[in-house]
């Protein structure tokens, strides 16, 4: 069974979200401690985190970061839950870690329908099992494994799928649009920006042993997989 780990300091948001979620087959583990969380998370091995910016003792949003350090729940999906919705604000949450944002107060359905699409970009249908190469780069769908060179690419579910589609034809522009329509799905409303932040989350595991840059930007248009810059 799907297991979440609901990360959350307010008891009534707590009650509802493990009703809602637990009504929808999915078991459910949470924690209201900021100090707890990391600690709990490696117990409880969780297929997804929903993860309170404001919590007792240690923020959110730092516990997003370092638990993207962590070998056992770096590719952890993770859903920030906030009251903060500026446009910073959200492009922070992703930049440190998160793979969504969702705004409080949220409706509940929505959030459901994100925690879907979340766990189907993290554990994709094993339709791809050949393994492709481009450049010094090599992607094995079936196993999900990204290496360059002699060295590991580790990928949070989003970024993996986001190299998917750059890679089905290395030189072609992909628009923002497209993008977010293919890896988020056209149901849920995310914003283009958010194509970006996870393009330079992208970018920056692809080039940590200082390689070459393999995501071509084009300018209002989109991102290619291409050693060329514009």
């Amino acid at each position: 069974m799907t297991k979440i780990l609901i990360v959350e300091d307010e008891a009534g948001l707590v009650t509802l979200l493990k009703y809602n979620l637990e009504k929808q087959g999915y078991e459910t583990a949470t924690v209201m401690d900021g100090r707890e969380v990391i600690q709990t998370a490696l117990l409880e091995k969780p297929d997804l985190i929903l993860l309170d910016w404001m919590l007792p003792n240690v923020a959110g949003i730092d516990l997003c970061r370092e638990m993207r350090k962590i070998y056992d729940l770096r590719l952890t999906p993770i859903i920030m839950l906030t009251a903060r919705g500026d446009e910073a604000d959200k492009v922070k949450g992703l930049s440190f870690g998160a793979d969504d944002y969702v705004t409080k107060p949220f409706s509940v359905p929505e959030l459901i329908a994100r925690i879907g699409a979340l766990l189907r970009r993290a554990i994709p249908a094993p339709i791809q099992s050949e393994v492709k190469t481009f450049q010094d780069m090599t992607i094995d769908f079936a196993k999900r494994r990204v290496t360059r060179g002699n060295r590991d690419v580790h990928l949070g579910p989003t970024e993996f799928r986001l190299l998917q589609f750059l890679m089905e034809k290395p030189g072609d522009v992909l628009s923002r649009e497209y993008l977010l329509k293919s890896v988020w799905g056209g149901s849920i409303y995310v914003e283009l920006r958010t194509v970006d932040v996870h393009i330079k989350r992208l970018r920056n595991a692809l080039n940590a042993g200082g390689e070459k840059d393999l995501i071509r930007t084009v300018r209002s248009a989109g991102y290619a997989m291409d050693l060329k810059e514009e």
